[in-house]
């Protein structure tokens, strides 16, 4: 039995099945998670979730903000940007399945691999969240996405504030920031707020921003964690963290990742992705 994180697919399901075919998927033996953002900007969205549901447990998943931007169109709460592929989701015949199992998926996960703990989220976690943190905040988040608070959740998602979290944050409020720390997160201020402006490489990281990862005292520094949406780390691999997300709806490529025996054996595999938008 083997482990793998794939990073964003973005509705490119013909580069998810390359890239499962090249590991030799079986999902009677394999663990296979996405790291979110299964749709949008490609051209295969409702097959690529067509492909999860197949799988039968095989393939997991975690939401990013792209999956919640579905969840948002299809209650008519968000429009269309002019990259948006969602029609084909949404138009499809089987969509009112294909979106049930989404609001069924969760914003973080953990896997167990001997002793060590893999904790996997979209976009990052916050400075002050250690692994058990993470996973009840994310919990909070799943536990409306599944109830008939659906829609007003929906309707408050979007927007920036607040920027900087604090555990006494109650209602929607409370909710967002949750929300955009697990699937939006990129750059911080020096005090930890959230910056939704930068999506810049680290190298041109704009000034007194700082990456996520990189605060000073997080408390899950010690966790490994693997994450996707930041095309513009490409495949970051560092003792404690991974950043898979390397660009396939841009015509980068899809990448995976194979642990060995401990999370620090790692081996990254890939394949070549047509591309689908173009940056910018």
């Amino acid at each position: 039995m083997s482990l793998y994180c794939i990073g964003d697919i973005q509705g490119c399901d013909s580069a998810l099945g390359r890239l499962l075919a090249k590991i030799d998927f079986s999902p009677s033996r394999d663990n296979v998670y996405l790291l979110g953002d299964l749709v949008n900007r490609g051209p295969e969205s409702a097959q690529t979730l067509r492909r999860c549901m197949a799988a039968d447990g095989g393939i997991q998943v975690i939401l990013g903000n792209h999956d919640l931007h579905l969840l948002a169109a299809a209650q008519g709460r968000r429009k269309f940007s002019r990259r948006d592929t969602l029609l084909e989701v949404l138009q499809a015949p089987d969509a009112a399945q294909l979106l049930a199992w989404v609001r069924q998926q969760p914003l973080a996960r953990t896997h167990t691999l001997g002793a060590e703990q893999l904790l996997m989220v979209h976009a990052g976690v916050h400075q002050s969240w250690d692994l058990d943190a993470t996973l009840r905040y994310a919990a909070e988040v799943q536990e409306v996405l599944r109830s008939n608070e659906l829609d007003t959740f929906l309707q408050a998602m979007y927007g920036n504030t607040p920027a900087q979290w604090d555990p006494q944050l109650t209602g929607m409020d409370r909710l967002r920031m949750i929300t955009n720390v697990l699937t939006r997160m990129r750059f911080c201020q020096a005090d930890g707020s959230l910056d939704f402006d930068s999506t810049e490489s680290l190298a041109d990281a704009p000034e007194g921003l700082t990456a996520w990862f990189d605060l000073p005292n997080r408390a899950a520094a010690n966790t490994t964690i693997a994450f996707g949406h930041w095309s513009t780390l490409g495949d970051l691999n560092r003792p404690h963290l991974l950043a898979l997300d390397t660009g396939c709806v841009w015509g980068g490529c899809l990448t995976a990742v194979r642990f060995g025996s401990t999370l620090a054996e790692r081996e990254l595999i890939d394949v070549d992705c047509e591309q689908a938008q173009q940056p910018g």
